[in-house]
């Protein structure tokens, strides 16, 4: 189960209208359970099968019930799932870490959705969700092995003119406009890391997110679909399990970010 919060004017009413009612509707796939729920009945009426598609609650004072609830449990039942799936004894499991990149997050769309549904064809699953606002400090030692790269392939003052801007792409400032102080800060752009686990985890998210340059990216590939250029190009998966474990590490997918987010929303009304 993927939990989501959303927060804005009317949030409530907003997903309400959104996941649609439980009882039929025929909206033509305007709402969630209409387009992907199902509530079967016989003839007398009676429900014979029921999957809703997505539960959500629709009253301000029960959302803050079940969202405190939420954070009290999750230090003890969230974090990265690595043990949950059940493997054959045999398999060679990877897990591999995918940032949907913040060019998804300039306005609301569909496109974090649909980008994650493209890699749900690599037949893997996801055992890490964490929303995330990279740092200058985690944007530089994340990219950290691209600059020797962008350098010797463009030269000195070139390679890092363009390692920067790959910074302030992630993180929303360039290193040499942030202070001491902000390197540690989060950014002001919002990134989704995703942690999937499974046989050959690498190569199958590579296969399915496609070249880095869209241009060259095949069709129905991510980069292809999404992409726009060599830096706005959707998404990025890590190349090995070792560079995953490093990339993890460093955005910290098992920190428990939803815990103070909900403790500090309430706690300002």
């Amino acid at each position: 189960m993927l939990f989501l919060i959303f927060r804005g004017p009317d949030a409530v009413e907003k997903v309400h209208r959104t996941v649609g009612h439980i009882v039929h509707e025929r909206t033509s796939g305007e709402t969630i359970r209409d387009t992907y729920g199902d509530y079967i009945t016989d003839d007398s009426g009676k429900v014979t099968y029921f999957e809703p598609g997505v539960l959500a609650t629709f009253d301000p004072k029960a959302v803050e019930r079940d969202l405190k609830l939420w954070a009290k449990f999750s230090d003890s039942d969230g974090g990265i799932l690595d043990q949950v799936i059940p493997f054959p004894s045999d398999a060679k499991t990877e897990k591999t870490l995918v940032l949907i990149k913040p060019d998804n997050f300039k306005f609301p769309n569909l496109r974090p959705g649909g980008v994650i549904e493209v890699f749900s064809r690599s037949g893997l699953c996801i055992i890490g969700f964490k929303v995330h606002r990279m740092s200058v400090a985690q944007a530089e030692e994340f990219y950290g092995p691209v600059l020797s790269v962008l350098e010797n392939k463009l030269g000195a003052k070139s390679g890092r003119e363009n390692w920067d801007s790959i910074i302030e792409f992630m993180a929303g400032k360039k290193p040499s406009e942030c202070q001491l102080e902000e390197r540690d800060i989060p950014g002001s752009e919002k990134s989704i890391a995703i942690v999937y686990q499974g046989e050959d985890a690498v190569r199958r998210i590579r296969d399915v997110l496609g070249p880095t340059d869209p241009a060259k990216a095949p069709p129905g590939s991510i980069r292809k679909e999404f992409g726009q250029t060599i830096m706005i190009n959707a998404a990025h998966a890590s190349d090995s399990a070792e560079n995953a474990k490093r990339e993890m590490a460093i955005i910290q997918t098992d920190e428990n970010n939803f815990k103070p987010l909900i403790e500090n929303f309430y706690r300002r009304q």
